[in-house]
């Protein structure tokens, strides 16, 4: 299963979700304040700016994600 993360910027948050691989349906797992885990709110804005780089790259996207996944895992 992968995580999803995106970020409140009203209420400094990171979202976390998930989808099972092949679905198109997305299961909210929890909140997490900017200040419970700075590390992993600046992974997941960094992993934001990334899509929006008009050169997107998708190996750099995957590679950020991946570090995204770990810091969320080891903190979970």
């Amino acid at each position: 299963m992968s995580m999803l993360f995106a970020i409140d910027t009203k209420t400094e948050e990171i979202i976390v979700s998930d989808s099972p691989k092949g679905s198109n349906e997305i299961k909210f797992i929890e909140r997490i304040k900017h200040v419970d885990n700075e590390v992993l709110y600046n992974s997941v804005v960094a992993l934001t700016s990334i899509t929006k780089d008009p050169n997107f790259d998708v190996a750099i996207f995957k590679a950020m994600d991946k570090v995204c996944q770990m810091i969320y895992n080891k903190n979970k």
